[in-house]
């Protein structure tokens, strides 16, 4: 078996070249290469739906380019921009504070008064270290808490978001979004244990808490293959908090993770606190509510801090998580300078400075258009030659080695870990791919077999984009093979 695949490579290396040939007679301004022409046919998909731009990054003209001047829609390729703008506005050891205060005094374990948990707009406050956060306060000698525990999410300012607007799922969480005090990403993960038997039921373990959220559980083992595990998996919500899990899980999966959002982000955040506050042996006798922390009055216990941009961006980037975007963009916006008429709330604003930011590197922001910094869009634009600029204004950037390395590594991890395989360039590409019905592409670097890199981008927006992944992949083994 090792032969057989060592040769199938070696041929499709030598299938590659040939290819390479043949396309450097015809020249990268006639058409695309022989390969990748090939696979838009097989896919039949028209040049006119497809931008392409490539360059290396010690050169000064892209090796090809195909409608790269013409504005599609990236889905969640767009995250380059966000992280780009993120990086270069605020810089890699940015991070976000969560605070703690309270009002009263403490007497023998009792808080007379309220617990304040000021959000700073952190991206990934995890319900971990929400535990520690809350088990501190325990340490520190609080056991019940007379007022209420008061969560401030007034960090940011955000316009109202409807999470079934884009595509009526509202309980994905890559619909979820913004929020001045998210927490674990706004998520409920879902760990399911399927029978041995079609119809036995499907076990059940989620985390984190959620006070006062029942989980109705009626998933059933089915003896189907397994295929898209959870293509048969729904998610609804009844009477308000009550999780309804129907349909099967293949037994020959074993076990999965799904995830659901059953709550807004402010109601998530008040049933995770209670729900942890209760597990750290802390009683409450008022309420976990949403407020702000008073201007006066209030002492500062302490704060939790955040992991740097750069692993921020990282985690974004490597399982394209649409709420850490939201997020970032809206950061953006935060700290940017007064908001005028046009930029009425931090995601507008954020998306202002994105904006700027590009503009100030040199990168043409013609036709560019940002909504959310997420991709999950029908209305975000962007330019092959624009994101083909970035990505070279990013290698002169000292903090390109923390971008670079938030990318996927095509055949090895992230959103990227099925690409190429069986290929000679799996392991050489650092790329973002990006998904919508009707949209594919994918952008960032890929190291040639001669050890120069180079950037490279590829829209597609087409009815039958769903099956441009092929040609994907052939643009990419022709640039690994040495195009020139």
């Amino acid at each position: 078996m090792t032969i057989r695949l060592t040769f199938a490579r070696i041929s499709r290396s030598l299938m590659l070249a040939g290819a390479l040939i043949a396309s450097q007679h015809s020249g990268a301004s006639e058409g695309l290469p022989p390969a990748l022409q090939l696979a838009l046919d097989t896919a039949r998909i028209p040049t006119e739906a497809v931008s392409v731009w490539v360059q290396a990054v010690d050169a000064v003209q892209p090796t090809l380019a195909l409608n790269a001047d013409r504005p599609m829609n990236p889905a969640s390729v767009m995250k380059l921009v966000t992280a780009f703008a993120a990086l270069e506005r605020l810089g890699p050891a940015h991070s976000w504070r969560t605070q703690v205060a309270a009002s009263g005094m403490l007497q023998h374990g009792v808080l007379h008064g309220d617990l304040y948990l000021v959000g700073g707009a952190d991206p990934v406050l995890g319900y971990d270290r929400m535990w520690k956060l809350l088990r501190r306060l325990r340490a520190l000698g609080i056991e019940r808490i007379e007022g209420d525990i008061v969560l401030d999410a007034s960090a940011l300012q955000l316009p109202p978001h409807d999470p079934d607007a884009f595509d009526g799922r509202g309980l994905r969480p890559y619909n979820s979004g913004p929020h001045g005090l998210l927490m674990h990403y706004n998520t409920l993960l879902l760990g399911l244990y399927p029978g041995k038997a079609a119809n036995e039921p499907v076990t059940l373990a989620a985390e984190p808490p959620l006070a006062g959220v029942v989980i109705d559980n009626r998933i059933l083992t089915s003896n189907a293959p397994c295929g898209t595990w959870y293509s048969d998996l729904q998610a609804s919500i009844e009477g308000g908090r009550r999780l309804v899990l129907s349909g099967s899980l293949p037994a020959a999966c074993g076990p999965r993770t799904w995830s659901a959002a059953p709550l807004p982000p402010a109601e998530f955040g008040i049933a995770l606190v209670a729900g942890l506050w209760s597990e750290v042996g802390g009683r409450l006798s008022g309420a976990v509510r949403e407020g702000r922390l008073p201007a006066s009055g209030t002492e500062i216990l302490f704060g939790d801090d955040s992991p740097p941009l750069a692993d921020v961006v990282r985690d974004m980037n490597k399982w394209s998580s649409n709420v850490i975007a939201r997020q970032l963009l809206a950061t953006l916006g935060a700290l940017s300078p007064a908001r005028t008429q046009d930029t009425p709330h931090m995601v507008a604003g954020g998306a202002r400075v994105a904006a700027e930011q590009l503009a100030a590197a040199g990168i043409d922001t013609q036709g560019l258009v940002i909504d959310n910094g997420s991709g999950l869009s029908r209305i975000e634009r962007i330019r092959a030659d624009s994101l083909g600029q970035l990505l070279l204004a990013v290698w002169r950037r000292p903090w390109m080695p923390e971008y670079l390395a938030a990318l996927p590594v095509a055949g090895l991890d992230g959103t990227a870990r099925r690409r190429l395989a069986d290929s000679p360039a799996t392991g050489q590409a650092h790329i973002k791919t990006g998904t919508l019905n009707g949209v594919r592409a994918i952008g960032g670097y890929l190291l040639d077999r001669h050890g120069r890199r180079h950037a490279v981008v590829m829209m597609v927006n087409h009815p039958e984009a769903h099956n441009s992944a092929a040609a994907q992949d052939a643009l990419l083994e022709w640039v690994w093979a040495g195009a020139q």
